[in-house]
């Protein structure tokens, strides 16, 4: 029997995968990586990490609990792409107000359901992460692979997703006040701060130390954010010149930016980690930790060596650096996602970690 398909994926390396279209109805370049969580597509959709990037999502159903209102980690979603199995547009929850599909097209995001997304996960697996080109199914490949050849996906990602301006998250007789400087923040992230009783000062990436200064903050939290950590060497100076003043807190690509601004390195995955089910183990206690993650480059764990940083969590799955600190200066990072959103809560005691290390610096003032 023949299926007509309307849509398509072409891989840098020749490789076609047909399905249809939902969402919004445009060709698109994009680098195309998989996550492997079996729920939390409302969270990944909106996640600012996934910046220019189409996701292929591993778990066949995708759709079935539709969209709710509270559950977006950003206002204006910038995910490149969406790539499913089997799309369900007809959702049952009692919260949701939209369909996935009428959120995408809401937001400019193409979709492809229908896809054999096993074999396309393999060959992200085998090949690495790459550019894609969504299109039309009629579309030559040769066609497709000259218009990949040609495209140069951004540079300045977390200058698109950055804050403009500075706000403000308060809570009722705040104990801290933290800096977050925003690289692609998750909402959760704010939440669980917030929880803690600390007053939020969202900032712009590209916010100066003095202005920082002039606010006065207890602690610097330096949020996750989609790209290569190197193109924001502005941000890595600034850190540089926080670092031994304030207590700082780094999750994601904060993590990253810590160690390049510490003298460190990072370099690209061959295809990332990217689920809600990553076990780590924390070298300080030896305990396992279930974790969450959605990120492109790791640290150089050879170049943490001459700096004052000490690791102190690792991937059991591929040993790469998962967590480091700086006692003298109050410092530390994960690369995980301890608010989760979607995921397990593991790492939720990172903050309370965090709250203490502020109001350690407090006492010694």
């Amino acid at each position: 029997m023949t299926v007509n398909y309307n849509k398509k994926i072409i891989l840098e390396n020749g490789q076609e995968y047909y399905g249809f279209g939902f969402g919004y109805d445009e060709d698109k370049v994009c680098e195309i990586v998989f996550n492997t969580s079996m729920a939390g597509y409302q969270e990944i959709l909106s996640d600012p990490s996934y910046t220019n990037q189409a996701v292929v999502m591993t778990y066949p159903l995708i759709g079935n609990y539709g969209m709710a209102d509270d559950d977006y980690e950003t206002e204006t979603p910038t995910i490149g792409a969406m790539i499913v199995r089997e799309y369900n547009d007809v959702p049952s929850n009692f919260r949701s107000t939209k369909t996935l599909a009428m959120v995408m097209k809401e937001f400019s995001i193409p979709g492809v359901y229908g896809v054999d997304t096993r074999k396309l996960t393999r060959a992200i697996r085998d090949f690495g992460s790459s550019k894609a080109l969504i299109t039309k199914a009629s579309t030559p490949l040769d066609v497709g692979l000259e218009i990949l050849r040609v495209s140069v996906l951004p540079t300045d990602a977390v200058e698109q997703v950055s804050c403009q301006c500075m706000w403000r998250y308060n809570v009722k007789n705040p104990k801290f006040h933290v800096v977050a400087i925003d690289c692609g923040i998750k909402m959760n992230i704010i939440r669980e701060l917030n929880k803690f009783g600390c007053q939020v000062t969202r900032a712009p990436w590209n916010t100066s130390v003095e202005v920082i200064e002039r606010i006065a903050p207890d602690g610097i939290f330096l949020s996750n954010g989609p790209g290569n950590p190197e193109d924001v060497q502005e941000l890595i100076e600034n850190i540089r010149k926080l670092l031994g003043k304030y207590p700082i807190f780094g999750i994601c690509l904060g993590h990253q930016l810590l160690a390049l601004a510490y003298g460190g390195q990072t370099y690209k995955l061959k295809f990332g980690h990217r689920g809600g089910n990553h076990p780590v183990r924390n070298l300080l206690n030896n305990k396992i930790e279930i974790t969450s993650q959605n990120h492109s480059y790791a640290v150089e764990p050879e170049s943490i060596k001459a700096t004052p940083l000490e690791i102190t969590h690792l991937n059991i799955l591929d040993d790469t650096v998962e967590g480091m600190r700086c006692v003298k200066d109050k410092v530390f990072s994960v690369q995980y996602h301890p608010e989760s959103a979607p995921g397990p809560q593991d790492g939720k005691y990172l903050f309370k970690q965090f709250v203490d290390l502020m109001e350690e610096a407090k006492e010694h003032a």
